[in-house]
């Protein structure tokens, strides 16, 4: 689950380059979920949900050139470097 905080100021031009990472990785294989999130209480704040069929697919999806271009394009929007944080559901 990736956090992205963005620049004062970079705001709508961060979330313009999450959508268009949105709509690009919900074609990716194995995709279950991918869906970018504002956060309510920080206006800078946006974290990405997403799911896949398996952690072969999330390694795919992760050396894709639409996430490689991303990843770079949107250093310079950025307050601090974005986390991620892998998460798995309790059964």
């Amino acid at each position: 689950m990736p956090v992205f905080t963005a620049k004062a100021g970079h705001e709508a031009t961060l979330q313009e380059a999450l959508l268009g990472l949105q709509s690009a990785s919900r074609k990716d294989a194995g995709c279950l979920e991918y869906t970018v999130f504002s956060d309510d209480q920080r206006a800078d704040t946006f974290i990405l949900f997403e799911g896949w069929a398996s952690h072969q697919d999330l390694k795919a999806h992760n050396e894709e050139d639409h996430v490689k271009d991303f990843v770079d394009g949107v250093q310079s929007l950025l307050a601090v470097p974005f986390s991620v944080s892998p998460i798995t559901p309790l059964v």
